[in-house]
């Protein structure tokens, strides 16, 4: 079994639990750093295991593309090739050949594609996007699916959701002939219309599927149908397997998808804001580009214990970002993942003692409110 179940909040659907993905437990709920390429940007393996990260992201459509599966498997896989021992889940690809492209043909077999590098054709099916994640080696695969824009037409969606159960059903029965030691997600779709969000989700739970993805989320829809959507769903979904929420990592998007089941999520935000100059604190939000911070002589957080605010200043870590120095990147990344990696245990820890509710508020109020002052 990949998951089980430890603790629930009996005042709302938050858990804890165990993934267990090749003799390595991963404790849940878990947030994924993103390693499109093979790396966490401006990190290398070593710092993703000093800070204890134990399954990160890698993403099927960049892989493919560069370095491609001849050299991924000349080395082995991914983690052989960048030298990293814990786990791995691999996305389809698939949201990145309809976002990255304008000329995307869809087919009854797949996608056709061309690649936004060179302009290459490429063509994706079910079965191949499987046979790159073999080549990749990763613990977690993820299906091809269709995520339509937030924004999307209800014709649109169901024209989606036919495409996606599909190609599920394709991948499902592909997956069952060869697993070799690779769980595979399936992913349901259905914007935010809760009607079609349920029949998606029951087609793709009646399915042997390892665990279960919510995808086509915070793709631009509003904020209160995000909630709207993931409150409408929480009751329904299959609590004996995993729950991953695909490319949501906010705190507030976090707190809201643990209060209503979620075990996984992933975004590039933490390092994606960190290379931006904003770091996340114990006080909430902070932009070390603002002059006010220009003169501070004490750590970015004074309550995290990081190698980067036990040695540096903020003073410091602003100018590296006002002079462009790359070890801003680095720095701030450090940092970013510090925290989220010690939130996510706080977390756990609030629904193992009874007070989940008493964190959410706490941290839903830090961080929806703007920077914090000095």
């Amino acid at each position: 079994m990949i998951y089980r179940s430890r603790v629930e909040d009996p005042h709302s659907f938050a858990r804890t639990g165990t993934l267990s993905l090749n003799g390595i437990e991963i404790p849940t709920p878990v947030f994924m750093p993103v390693g499109t390429r093979g790396a966490v940007k401006s990190l290398d393996s070593d710092d993703i295991d000093e800070l204890g990260y134990e399954l990160i992201l890698g993403n099927t459509y960049h892989l493919y593309l560069r370095p491609g599966t001849e050299v991924l498997e000349k080395f082995g896989g991914l983690k052989n090739f960048v030298s990293y021992k814990k786990a791995l889940l691999t996305d389809s690809g698939g949201f990145q050949v309809f976002s990255l492209n304008s000329l995307v043909k869809f087919k009854k077999e797949g996608v056709e594609f061309r690649s936004h590098i060179d302009g290459s054709p490429h063509f994706f099916t079910p079965e191949k996007v499987i046979d790159i994640q073999r080549s990749i080696g990763s613990d977690i695969m993820m299906v091809l699916d269709d995520c339509p824009p937030g924004d999307g037409t209800v014709s649109r969606i169901k024209e989606a959701l036919d495409r996606t159960h599909r190609w599920a059903e394709e991948a499902v029965n592909y997956w069952e002939k060869d697993k070799r030691n690779q769980f595979l997600f399936g992913i349901f779709q259905g914007g935010t219309n809760l009607d079609l969000r349920l029949e998606s989700l029951e087609k793709i739970r009646s399915l042997p599927f390892s665990g279960i993805a919510i995808g086509g989320l915070s793709v631009g829809e509003p904020r209160p149908d995000f909630i709207r959507t993931m409150e409408g769903i929480s009751s329904y979904t299959d609590r004996t397997r995993p729950l991953y929420l695909m490319g949501v990592g906010t705190v507030p998007d976090i707190l809201e998808g643990v209060r209503n089941g979620v075990d996984m999520f992933d975004c590039v935000l933490p390092t994606r804001n960190a290379r931006n100059g904003q770091v996340f604190t114990s006080r909430g939000k902070v932009n070390l580009r603002n002059e006010k911070w220009k003169l501070v002589d004490e750590p970015m957080d004074p309550e995290c214990e990081c190698k980067v605010c036990k040695r540096y200043s903020i003073g410091y870590i602003r100018h590296l970002h006002h002079v462009k120095e790359l070890s801003a990147f680095s720095l701030s990344t450090y940092h970013n993942l510090h925290f989220m990696k010690k939130f996510m245990r706080e977390l756990r820890h609030s629904i193992e003692v009874g007070n989940f509710s008493e964190f959410f508020v706490k941290w839903k109020n830090l961080y929806e409110r703007p920077e914090i002052s000095r």
